[in-house]
């Protein structure tokens, strides 16, 4: 493996896997001076290439957003001194060795004061020199939490709790339905994310028309994957947290297979594609959980994502509006939460930041104030936890059709998310 500074990478489309965008640890050249001790590192450690690069790349690209916007501010304020911004990349690959290597080089060779993480795969690789050098390690995948796991953070994506925003929003205007099938593949983003759907549809009354269906993530094939779960005809058809390279096939087999019913999905990147490759009528009523953040409802007060409309249309402008992904948005959200944190702390070291961060129990999420949470499902409270939204594909455009509250539902069903967690071995006692 290259170091970071030498990782150069083509633009390539996501969904073909073809190689990725130029990858540079620094981002932007900022209108402000600095002095040279006056530059803090943020290591991003992620897959950037292969078949979960669409979790990975365009966060990436939303980071250098945030970090040019910064240092033209005149940079984060910290103590006094004002400290430019300088990203650090290391592609891991979605590969628990690479990681390894990847977050021994990012804190020993480039010093960096926080790891960002997609999480999943890769942790395992992370886990112990993270903890060994105090490093702050953000994931987008709170399953990655257990009670060892202390400096490790949740603090944007709940995946995949926030998932029953969509099933409980679905139950409430479509009443009529009452039949699903699920499908996911194999492995640490699949599993526990089908716990949830499924503790998710029997809150809502919904049963199972056939056993989850769980496919080898080689899986290139997935007419007979469609095949087997239209078998008994079910009026929701739920695609789980399958990847991008998955989920665009399998719209496109259930288009071709005549599917009338109800999709519903995690994610659903690209979906302009997926819209292109099926039709509108087909998607329209199509339900996920990342909204375009050129959505009016994120100028509401309580969304705590600084400039959520002029990010997006940024956004747009450098990279094309067919590569913004689930990701674009949710690392950049993490950097103001660490910004923020840094600065009340008036320091840059981890552990007083992440002091700062978990100061009263609540945080400001992207979507709202959140609360820190975790213990009885993670064994401790390190993932920020409020309102996501639910988002609907209307006349061929994501939109934000409400905004729901995880912790109201968790009080309600908690219950039932552990007990289809721990059969599918999916609790943290389990996993480690």
């Amino acid at each position: 493996m290259k170091p970071a500074s030498s990782i150069i990478l083509n633009r390539r489309s996501l969904l073909t896997g073809a190689a990725s965008a130029a990858l540079l640890p620094v981002v932007g050249m900022p209108k402000a001076s600095f002095a040279q001790e006056n530059v803090v590192k943020i290591g991003f450690l992620a897959p950037l290439t292969g078949a979960v690069a669409a979790w990975g790349k365009p966060g990436l690209d939303g980071c250098r957003i945030w970090a040019d916007w910064a240092n033209e501010a005149g940079g984060i304020e910290v103590g006094g001194q004002a400290y430019k911004v300088e990203l650090v990349a290391y592609d891991d690959e979605d590969d628990a060795g690479k990681a390894r290597t990847g977050a021994t080089q990012l804190i020993r060779e480039n010093e960096v004061k926080f790891i960002m993480m997609l999480g999943g795969n890769s942790w395992p690789g992370v886990e112990e020199i993270a903890a060994r050098q105090g490093m702050m390690v953000s994931t987008l995948l709170p399953s990655d939490l257990t009670p060892d796991t202390t400096t490790l953070i949740a603090p944007c994506e709940v995946h995949p709790i926030y998932n029953v925003t969509g099933v409980d929003w679905l139950a409430a205007n479509r009443p009529e339905l009452k039949t699903a099938v699920i499908c996911a593949q194999d492995d640490a983003l699949g599993k526990p994310s089908v716990a949830t759907y499924l503790a998710a549809f029997e809150a809502a009354g919904i049963t199972m028309a056939s056993p989850p269906l769980f496919f080898d993530p080689a899986t290139t094939d997935f007419a007979p994957v469609m095949t087997q779960l239209l078998a008994n005809n079910p009026d929701i058809l739920c695609l789980d947290t399958c990847y991008a390279d998955y989920v665009q096939p399998l719209c496109e087999q259930a288009f071709q297979q005549g599917y009338k019913g109800q999709i519903i999905s995690c994610t659903l990147d690209f979906y302009q594609r997926i819209v292109d490759r099926t039709s509108k009528e087909f998607m329209e009523g199509v339900i996920f959980q990342f909204p375009d953040f050129d959505d009016e409802a994120l100028n509401d007060p309580r969304i705590n994502f600084k400039k959520p409309n002029e990010f997006f249309a940024e956004y747009v402008k450098r990279y094309g509006a067919t590569e913004w992904s689930a990701v674009s948005w949710e690392y950049s959200s993490i950097l103001d939460l660490w910004a923020d944190a840094a600065q009340r702390a008036g320091s840059v070291e981890a552990e007083a930041v992440l002091t700062a961060m978990k100061e009263g129990g609540t945080g400001k999420h992207a979507f709202g104030e959140a609360r820190w949470w975790g213990k009885e499902l993670f064994g401790i409270d390190n993932a920020l936890v409020g309102e996501w939204p639910v988002v609907v594909i209307r006349d061929g455009k994501a939109t934000i059709a409400e905004f729901r509250s995880i912790p109201e539902w968790w009080d309600k069903h908690g219950e039932l998310l552990i007990k289809h967690m721990t059969d599918l071995g999916q609790m943290w006692n389990q996993r480690t």
